[in-house]
């Protein structure tokens, strides 16, 4: 007879998530997930794989969970007041308490692990080349209406605004002073005029 999981595995996701996104992968032992998850260490490497399949199952957790920015962008009307409102959304976000101690999972992703694993790198750029489709999208739409000057490159402002938005979350959670991120998204925003 097989044995039930004496535990929700979405829960523990959820759980190895939070502790990946505020410790970080290196500085996250399988001690401490075991501990921080309440699961045997055998349940955890039967349910997730290893401590790197384990977080990047994390990563996509929290990928999913993000904003339907798409739908955002993509609402009949004017496109720029909401790029305007995603980007101070992200500014507000990078300056808030809470995201300051954790930053953004992707960001950290990127920052952390990209540059030497490959399967955190293809998730990173996953995620940004969406967000640049996105936006691109947008603002492609917003020039087409009128909004945007024909002399503004819609893929050009979109890959700004792409490395705008992660920048502000760097700086954010590195950085006390809430005017910095917020007035380099109002400098950025600028542009759109």
């Amino acid at each position: 007879m097989a044995r039930t999981k004496e535990f929700d595995p979405e829960a523990a996701l959820q759980a190895a998530l939070e502790l990946f996104w505020r410790r970080g992968y290196e500085a996250t032992s399988m001690a401490d997930l075991v501990e921080h998850l309440g699961i045997g260490r055998a349940s955890l490497y039967a349910t997730f794989g290893s401590k790197h399949e384990l977080y990047l199952k994390a990563l996509e957790r929290y990928q999913e969970r993000l904003p339907d920015l798409l739908g955002e962008l993509s609402q009949p009307g004017p496109v720029l007041p909401a790029v305007r409102a995603l980007v101070r959304r992200y500014a507000d976000e990078a300056t808030a308490e809470n995201q300051r101690l954790n930053g953004c999972f992707i960001t950290n992703t990127a920052a952390e692990l990209a540059p030497h694993d490959p399967a955190a790198a293809r998730q990173v750029e996953r995620n940004w080349d969406h967000l640049e489709t996105v936006l691109h999208s947008g603002l492609v739409r917003a020039r087409a209406q009128g909004e945007l000057p024909e002399s503004r490159d819609p893929l050009t402002l979109a890959r700004m605004l792409l490395v705008l938005l992660q920048g502000l979350k760097v700086v954010g959670k590195a950085s006390p002073d809430p005017a910095r991120v917020r007035d380099a998204a109002e400098q950025a925003l600028a542009l759109l005029d």
